[in-house]
């Protein structure tokens, strides 16, 4: 008996390869959904894909044609643009939740008065309605440039997607409804005057040094104040990377007893406080996940890391 063709799962592959064609880079959403599809980083099992660490949904986001399909033939996954690999910056316009007070701006509301303000029409560009009934407007991010997400930074209920997140394409579906096109032409590059709102903002001179006190000696000492400084002079754009590595490089002497949990999460969280540009809560979390996966890795029993 020949299997019947699922008209879902082709249309949102074709959805997915439009994406793809036009140099966007493709994640799978879990069905129905806005997630991503597989295993979050606290459920990583090291193996496959994520053998030589866990990889973020911006890590495997692709252009393959022969990927995508082999994706889509598994289930008809929602369709996910990681914005950074993309070279996209997306404004996403949000609507009002229904506990929120009537008059309240929503996220359309404020953009016409930031246009407004920068007495500049609003700009022509690539845009999509959501399944709540906001929209995504696409912009191209300026060449030589690397912006990452924002939330709230232009105004309240409109964020940012770039390097770092991820938006819900069109021909993905919700429980609140369908993302559909509402201008189909090529993204236009950035404004200036949004460009000036959102680029990243001068840091005041520091030393970039954190004070490491412990009670370790030796390598292990040495190594947990190399790791602490690597962490503290990050680039923006690679700080959380760098914060990652650091966690995992001294989750092995955790395991082995040279260093102590606790010192290294208060050493790694103040070095990430110190030149922060995402929450301390964020940090805190890719610390754990960090040192977690490597003192899994690195007890007795454990593979090596």
């Amino acid at each position: 008996m020949t299997g019947t063709v699922d008209p879902d799962r082709l249309a949102l592959l074709e959805w997915a390869l439009e994406a793809a064609r036009r140099d966007w880079h493709v994640i799978p959403l879990r069905r129905q959904d806005k997630r991503p599809a597989g295993h979050a980083a606290k459920y990583c099992p090291a193996t496959g894909r994520c053998s030589d660490g866990h990889k973020t949904p911006e890590q495997r986001a692709t252009t393959d044609r022969d990927l995508l399909v082999a994706a889509w033939t598994q289930q008809p996954y929602n369709v996910g643009i990681a914005t950074g690999p993309s070279g996209l910056l997306v404004v996403d316009l949000d609507t009002l939740k229904p506990e929120e007070p009537k008059g309240t701006p929503d996220g359309a509301t404020s953009f016409a008065a930031l246009c407004e303000r920068a007495r500049q029409q609003a700009p022509a560009t690539y845009r999509v309605r959501t399944a709540r009934g906001g929209e995504h407007l696409y912009f191209t991010q300026p060449p030589g440039v690397r912006l990452h997400s924002t939330a709230g930074r232009l105004a309240k209920k409109i964020d940012t997607r770039g390097w770092g997140g991820y938006v819900v394409a069109a021909g993905s579906t919700t429980p609140d409804g369908a993302y559909e096109v509402l201008d189909d032409r090529p993204p236009a590059v950035l404004p200036d005057w949004l460009y000036e709102d959102l680029k990243p903002r001068p840091r005041p001179a520091q030393g970039h040094t954190v004070a490491v006190t412990t009670r370790a000696r030796g390598y292990a000492a040495a190594a947990l104040r190399g790791e602490v400084d690597n962490v503290a002079t990050a680039a923006d754009g690679t700080r959380n990377a760098v914060l990652l590595r650091a966690a995992r490089a001294l989750g092995r002497l955790v395991a082995s007893g040279d260093l102590e949990r606790g010192e290294v999460e208060e050493a790694l969280s103040r070095a990430a406080s110190g030149n922060a540009t995402e929450s301390q809560r964020y940090y805190d979390d890719v610390i754990t996940r960090g040192l977690d996966w490597s003192i899994a890795h690195n007890t007795a029993g454990g593979r090596a890391a």
